[in-house]
């Protein structure tokens, strides 16, 4: 700690005493006006929505931040176990309407904004989302802290504050084009920096050995080029229960400003550089690493996150235990979101072995005890891999460590299958042949007590197929705890229509007690609630509709049938398959076999990887197409196409609520779990898809007669795959070969030759991995199905209460109650508040 920030007063208790503040409109009333007027020093000249919204802000803040004290201060009388969270992502969207419902103050609150002449959905449109995730990892890890907190779970989130978010989306021509997310150009109310708790990250230099007293060998890891971890902390609250958790977030700074003498003599690029270099490390969420510059600086990224956090963790334990980490495992564990911050296994070993004088066993048996890791992928190229040349150049005693742990690993395999070089090359963390690569994953696996995946087909894959070894050797490490999301912010809030129904029906519990929800059953088929139910559903369609006439120019049809697919984009997730769907419809409109049609809206959003040449590709032809049938006279209002550009958090919570279909099309056995699948479950839309992820478990719950279901399972795809022709199959069914003619034609890119030549030679090849057209034909009949049963309203509005009556699993405090049940054993705490 800077001495700046050291102990150098004993002033008096009274000091820490705070009074509560008050909760009522008037209360709120008096912190905005001193908030708006003072702190931010405005007059009565034209009123800003920025220092409104940061007035708003504050205010609430000071109600978390007093939360948030109050609940430190009891995990820390308890001296209870604590879980810490480590993920390069947190999508956390927008904080303001999530602190005020989990405050209980949306009443007061709007009540005292009205009594200003303010509207509250006015000052919240004025929050930028806080992009610091690409999808549904980081989206999962907001949803996951939010439980922790409603649970009263003593579990801290740590991450990096990164300047950049995730990129703005545009689309020019039918092209994604990205444009930097400077979401803290404006600041971040919400935040508080702690820069009396900045940690130094080391990289670079070289490691020495010294004998010491006692004749062990002492190692030093010298000449790095040390860089600066500063924390901001997000409060984190529970749903009205007074527990505020802590999302701790690292930004990067130089150790030095400049070098004077530089800056001196002129060289002014020469003095910032280091602290230019340094900031990189935060600046931009997810580096695109096609180059080697992008590869190593995600990997000081990784490592600065867990260096950094682990540190912090360490820290505090000695200013509470001393030097002692006898009982260090009974109160710690850390989460491992993914193979991202899987190097805090090695780092951790490093702290306690260099910085705190243990031993290899004892340092081993502490890590080995603590760590617990998350699997969130099925596809091998995501599990990440290093150079093992450049992680010697940046960390290189982290790297020794590494291959110390694999010797003693590979000893174990050994003596478990003796002679079995083929298992050892297999399970080794350090890949050999060709250019040498650390295995993050084999890493995570080997450190960690807990293996888990997030859907039960995917837990049963990972242990059948891509961690195989590693589930033989050591089957008790291995677990499932299938993803949910928090109904807070996916019902509650983005819902608010729907909410009221419900709580009016069934009370408010479902709130906490997502399995509350199962209530509605009883009132599936009955007339006055269905028609209340289907009220909710069309407010909700009309305010998606005005989005995307503002967002688009296109119109869309309140009453026409909402299919709706969000997600990143990316081959496996099969938006490929839906656009030749779409181009089906359209086939079928222009031929004039439009009998009983069901008019259709189909609204694709997501963001392409800047580096990922084909899923730009696929935006670019969806956009195409998007074009040409809804400039077509002869379509109407039959069907209607668009991408809704930069899709985000704050747009999630107007299309979640509209949909009527929800597309989770992805190849069997390629997606982990899904959350969007659930989201729009939980708002009564139907799912279209096939047996993968958490679509299996969605489909169990809401009953087979719930869901429409298409495609070839996980075992049929193996099975196909060495003799699949896709151009037979194309050839030999009539619609689908209209539409591949479309394509092959130029029909979509008239003056733009060959523009999509790509993706035909893809999905036409023998060798598609994503076998998108051996599905054409199941999923062209399930959206028949799907467009039958949505002209029967009655039952259309049955089956969309019972999604959301059977989603009560699907919540994320069912997944952190397993977590915690399973891995973690923390005690739950009421801080007394």
């Amino acid at each position: 700690m800077s001495p700046r920030y050291a102990c150098t007063a004993n002033p008096a208790p009274e000091l820490f005493n705070t009074e509560k503040l008050g909760m009522n409109s008037d209360a709120l009333i008096k912190d905005f006006k001193r908030y708006y007027g003072t702190h931010l020093a405005q007059d009565k000249g034209c009123a800003s929505g920025h220092y409104l919204y940061s007035s708003l802000a504050l205010t609430l803040r000071d109600r978390l931040f007093n939360r948030m004290k109050h609940t430190k201060h009891t995990y820390a009388e308890k001296q209870c176990k604590h879980a810490y969270y480590l993920s390069m992502e947190f999508l956390m969207g927008r904080a303001m309407g999530n602190a005020v419902l989990n405050l209980g103050l949306e009443k007061e609150t709007t009540k005292a904004l009205n009594e200003l002449h303010l509207n509250f959905e006015d000052l919240i449109e004025m929050e930028h989302d806080a992009g610091l995730g690409n999808g549904g990892l980081g989206r999962l890890a907001a949803c996951f802290i939010d439980s922790c907190a409603t649970l009263q779970l003593p579990v801290t989130g740590y991450g990096l504050r990164y300047e950049y978010g995730m990129f703005q989306q545009r689309i020019e021509n039918g092209f994604q084009v990205e444009k930097p997310d400077h979401w803290l150009q404006d600041g971040n109310p919400w935040e508080l920096e702690r820069p009396e708790f900045t940690q130094r990250v080391k990289f670079g230099g070289h490691t020495e050995y010294h004998p010491t007293d006692s004749g062990d060998m002492k190692v030093h890891w010298v000449n790095t080029n040390d860089v600066l971890a500063i924390p901001f902390d997000l409060p984190i609250p529970g749903y009205q229960n007074g527990t505020v958790n802590v999302l701790r977030l690292w930004k990067a700074g130089a150790t030095d400003e400049f070098n004077l003498e530089d800056f001196n003599s002129g060289s002014y690029t020469e003095a910032v550089a280091a602290k230019n270099e340094a900031e990189n490390i935060s600046m931009v969420l997810y580096p695109n690493d096609a180059s080697e510059n992008g590869k190593e600086l995600r990997l000081r990224q990784q490592y600065f996150l867990a260096s950094a956090s682990l540190q912090d963790i360490l820290d505090y334990w000695v200013t509470t235990h001393g030097e002692s980490f006898d009982n260090f495992a009974e109160k710690n564990c850390f989460q491992l979101n993914d193979t991202h911050p899987t190097v805090a296994v090695a780092e951790l070993m490093r702290l306690l072995m260099d910085e705190h004088g243990l031993g290899w066993e004892k340092a081993w048996e502490i890590t080995s005890s603590t760590m617990a890791y998350t699997n969130h992928t099925l596809l091998p190229e995501a599990l990440e891999r290093w150079p093992v040349n450049m992680f010697g150049r940046l960390l290189p005693r982290i790297l020794e460590i590494i291959y110390e742990i694999n010797a003693r690993f590979l000893r174990e395999v050994a003596t478990r299958w003796p002679g079995d070089k083929a298992r050892l090359a297999r399970m080794s963390i350090i890949e050999e042949g060709g250019e040498k690569q650390v295995r993050m994953a084999h890493l995570a696996i080997v450190g960690s007590f807990s293996i888990n995946g997030v859907a039960a087909l995917h837990s049963e894959l990972l242990k059948k197929g891509l961690f195989h070894d590693f589930y033989e050797l050591w089957p008790h490490k291995f677990n499932n705890k299938t993803n949910g999301v928090t109904q807070r912010r996916w019902l509650a809030w983005c819902n608010p229509d729907l909410s009221e129904l419900i709580t009016d029906t069934i009370g408010d519990n479902w709130i906490t007690q997502l399995t509350e929800l199962k209530k509605l059953e009883a009132y599936a088929h009955d007339k006055a609630f269905q028609k209340k139910w289907h009220a909710a559903k069309l407010a909700n369609k009309q305010r998606l509709a005005k989005l995307v006439k503002d967002s688009c120019g296109v119109e869309f049809n309140p009453e026409a049938m909402f299919d709706i697919q969000v997600k990143r984009i990316h081959e496996y997730k099969r938006q490929l398959l839906n656009i030749l769907h779409v181009i089906h419809l359209y086939d079928r409109i222009k031929r004039g076999d439009t009998k009983n049609m069901t008019p259709r809206c189909v609204l694709f959003g997501g963001k392409a990887a800047p580096g990922y040449v084909m899923a730009k590709r696929i935006i670019k032809l969806i956009n195409n197409v998007a074009s040409t049938v809804n400039n077509d006279p002869d379509v109407g209002d039959l069907l209607k196409v668009v991408f809704l550009p930069n899709y985000q958090v704050s747009a999630m919570e107007v299309i979640c609520p509209a949909a009527d279909l929800s597309e989770q099309i992805s190849t069997a056995g390629k997606e982990a779990s899904g959350t969007g699948n659930m989201k729009f479950m939980m708002n009564g839309a139907m799912t279209i898809g096939t047996l993968d992820g958490a679509n299996i478990e969605i489909r169990d719950e809401a009953g087979a007669e719930n869901f429409f279901l298409f495609g070839l399972t996980e075992d049929e795809v193996t099975e196909l795959k060495p003799t699949y022709n896709p151009r037979f199959i194309i050839d030999n069914d009539a619609d689908l070969k209209r539409v591949v003619n479309l394509l092959e034609s130029g029909h979509f890119n008239q003056c733009e030759e060959g523009a999509f030549d790509d993706i035909i030679a893809a999905f036409t090849s023998p060798n598609d991995p994503w076998m998108t057209v051996a599905d054409f034909h199941s999923y062209v009949e399930a959206q028949q199905r799907a467009a039958e049963v949505y002209q029967d309203k009655e039952r259309w509005i049955a089956m969309s209460i019972m999604n959301s009556a059977n989603s009560g699993m699907f919540s994320t405090d069912r997944t952190m109650e397993e977590y915690n049940n399973d891995i973690w054993k923390l005690e739950k705490i009421n801080p007394r508040f």
